[in-house]
Formats: structure tokens, sequence, C-alpha cells
């Protein structure tokens, strides 16, 4: 049986990560994509990263592939895209997946959402949906 823990160790073997204290500079930056990749119930609770964009973990897959009858544009722009969930472990196998799916410039940041928020990143509440 392989466990979860040695499945981010080999994501961050192949992955670039960094604690969110080094990663703080990267926020509004152009040409970067932070995606949050908790449940919407994380979000409601504890806010997010201004400007990030939120793909549920379960969806990340099918937005990502240019493909699919669920791909996201957000997914096809060429930046360089920061994941993150609340401690770095759906992160690190989340950047994993996209980098295997072809996306060039992935990083996540390895102590999470929490780590940014101990880091004094900013936060702010989840945007309201926008109903077309």
């Amino acid at each position: 049986m392989k466990h979860v823990k040695d499945m981010v160790a080999e994501a961050n073997a192949v992955v670039e990560h960094a604690p969110a204290k080094d990663l703080l500079g990267l926020h509004d930056a152009e040409g970067v994509t932070f995606v949050d990749l908790r449940d919407v119930r994380e979000l409601e609770r504890d806010g997010m990263i201004p400007g990030a964009f939120h793909c549920p973990r379960g969806m990340l897959e099918f937005w990502i592939d240019p493909e699919s009858p669920y791909a996201k544009p957000q997914f096809q722009t060429g930046n360089r895209f920061v994941f993150y969930c609340a401690s770095g472990w759906r992160s690190a196998l989340s950047a994993r997946v996209a980098q295997d799916m072809g996306l060039a410039k992935v990083s996540h940041i390895e102590d999470g959402f929490k780590g940014w928020q101990a880091a004094g990143g900013p936060v702010g509440p989840r945007p309201e949906k926008k109903h077309d």
C-alpha cells in the first residue's frame, strides 16, 4: 500500500515548492495565477488569497485539459501557477498532476494557506459568485 505522505513526498521531489513566506512577492505579479484547491466550505470559513482562482480539487484535471468540455480558460494562459490548499498536501499532489498534464510553470505553497496566513499574506473573503 502506498501512503499519502509518500505520494506527497514523491510530488515534492519533482515539483517546485516553497514556504508561503518565500512566495508572498508573487502575489499580484504579472503572469502569476494563484490557484486555491480547497473546498468551498474552507473558503467561506477562512477566506482566500485575494485574486486567486478557485479550482475545487475534484475538477482540476477536467479544468486543465483543453480538450475537456469543462476546460477553463484560466489554465490556458501560459501563466505561472501557484497552487495552494490548507497545509500543502493537496497542492503538492495537484501541482504534480498539473505538471504531468503539460502545464510548464507550476509550483505550490508547501505550508499552504495556513503558512500564508502565518507569513502575513493578504487574505480576503471568498468573492461572490457571478451569475450569467
